[in-house]
C-alpha cells in the first residue's frame, strides 16, 4: 500500500501536463495469456492510497450493490490492403463507415497521388483479390468516400477482407490471426468500431460469473469507437482540441440498473473510457433518460461527473484525451503518482496491457 502526498499541478489546459515517460518494452504486443491474469492497480480517490492487484481479484476488490457499466460495442475488420488497378501499388485504407446507399466513408494511403475515378482490388488475408473499390471524391478529414462493386453489406465485405485493426503501436499495425479473437471483448454485441473498448478485455464468462456470485451487477451501453482514437492532440491548450463525434446508445434497461444500483447505494463503475462518455453524455441532462445519438464530450479539467463512481481503465498514451479525462477523474496528482508506479513496476501499457481501478 501506497499512501500519496499532493504537490503542486501544472498548467492543466495545456497537452504538454500529460506527458510522461514511457520505456518502448512497457507497450503490450499481446494480451496475457489468460485475460484475467492482466495485473490490476486499484487507486482509492477518498484515501490517496494504490494498491497492486490482479483482474481476477475484482470479485473481492468490489462491494457486493456495485454494477460495472460495459460497451457492448464490436469491432469491424476494418483495416484494408489492396492493389491500384492502374499502377500495381500497395494501397491501404480504414473503413470508417458506410451509408444507405453503399457508399463508403475510409482512410487511405498510398505512394504517389491517387485520383477519383481509380479502383482498387481489395484483397484477402491470403492476398487473394476479392472486391474492387472506385475511389469517388475526396472528403474533409483526409477521407474518401468509395463505392465497393458488391452487392453485399459492408459488415459481409469485411469479413471478407478486413483485417483487424490493430494500433500502430501494437505489431506496428499489422495484426496475427489470434488478434481476431483477442481484440474483441467476451460480450461484443453490436458491430461497429474500429477500435476496441479495451478495458472490456480483461473480462470472461468465469470472471463474470464470479461476479454475479459476489452480487455485482452488470450491464451494457453501446459506444462505437471511431478513427479519433487514433489521432493524438496536435493543439496546445485542451480548449482548442476538437473531438471526433462517436455514436453511442443508454438504453432504458441500463438507466433501470443504474437507478436500482442507486436505490441500493451501490457505484456505478463505467468499464473503460468509452463507457463512461456515454454515461456522463446522457448524464447532461437530468434526470438520466435513455439516450442515443452522437457524442464529442471531452471530458477535461472542471467536468462534472454526474453518473459515474468509478472507472476501470488500461493505461494510456501520453498527452492523449483519454489521459486527460483519467487525471480529471482520479485527481491530477494522484493518477500522476499511479503513472509513475505503473512504469517503475512494469506494469503493461495501452491496449493489451493491464489496468487501473479508480473508486
Amino acid at each position: 500500500m501506497t499512501q500519496h502526498t499532493p504537490t503542486p499541478s501544472d498548467d492543466l489546459d495545456s497537452i504538454q501536463a500529460y506527458d510522461y515517460d514511457l520505456p518502448k518494452e512497457l507497450i503490450a504486443q499481446h494480451p496475457s495469456s489468460r485475460r484475467e491474469d492482466a495485473r490490476l492497480m486499484v487507486v482509492d480517490r477518498g484515501r490517496g492510497e494504490i494498491n497492486h492487484a490482479h483482474i481476477r481479484d475484482l470479485p473481492e476488490v468490489l462491494r457486493a450493490g456495485d454494477l460495472l457499466v460495459l460497451n457492448d460495442t464490436k469491432v469491424i475488420p476494418a483495416q484494408l490492403t489492396g492493389r491500384r488497378d492502374s499502377s500495381g501499388g500497395r494501397w491501404d485504407g480504414l473503413f470508417l463507415q458506410a451509408d444507405e446507399q453503399g457508399i463508403w466513408k475510409l482512410l487511405a494511403k498510398t505512394r504517389g497521388k491517387i485520383q477519383p475515378g481509380e479502383t482498387v482490388s481489395l484483397t484477402d488475408r491470403d492476398g487473394v483479390p476479392r472486391v474492387r473499390l472506385t475511389l469517388l471524391a475526396r472528403l474533409s478529414g483526409g477521407a474518401w468516400a468509395a463505392r465497393p462493386d458488391s452487392s453485399d453489406s459492408a459488415f459481409q465485405i469485411l469479413e471478407q477482407v478486413g483485417r483487424v485493426p490493430l494500433p500502430h503501436y501494437i505489431r506496428d499495425g499489422q495484426m496475427m490471426d489470434s488478434d481476431v479473437k483477442d481484440y474483441q471483448t467476451v460480450f461484443a454485441k453490436h458491430p461497429g468500431s474500429v477500435a476496441a473498448p479495451t478495458a472490456g478485455l480483461h473480462f470472461t464468462k468465469p470472471l463474470v460469473d464470479r461476479l454475479v456470485n459476489a452480487e455485482v451487477s452488470l450491464t451494457r451501453v453501446t459506444l462505437h469507437v471511431g478513427i479519433g482514437t487514433f489521432r493524438p492532440v496536435s493543439v496546445e491548450r485542451l480548449n482548442e482540441h476538437e473531438m471526433h463525434s462517436e455514436w453511442g446508445q443508454l438504453d432504458e434497461r441500463a438507466v433501470t440498473e443504474i437507478e436500482k444500483c442507486r436505490e441500493r447505494r451501490g457505484r456505478v463503475l463505467a468499464v473503460g473510457t468509452t463507457s463512461v462518455r456515454v454515461l456522463e453524455t446522457a448524464a447532461r441532462h437530468q434526470p438520466l433518460a435513455p439516450w442515443q445519438g452522437l457524442t464529442d464530450l471531452f471530458i477535461r479539467p472542471g467536468f462534472e461527473f454526474r453518473c459515474i463512481d468509478g472507472l476501470l481503465t488500461n493505461f494510456h498514451l501520453p498527452k492523449s484525451t483519454l489521459l486527460v479525462l483519467v487525471r480529471t477523474f482520479g485527481g491530477q496528482e494522484l493518477i500522476r503518482e499511479a503513472y509513475r508506479q505503473a512504469v517503475a513496476e512494469k506494469y503493461r501499457f495501452f491496449s493489451y496491457g493491464d489496468a487501473m481501478l479508480i473508486v
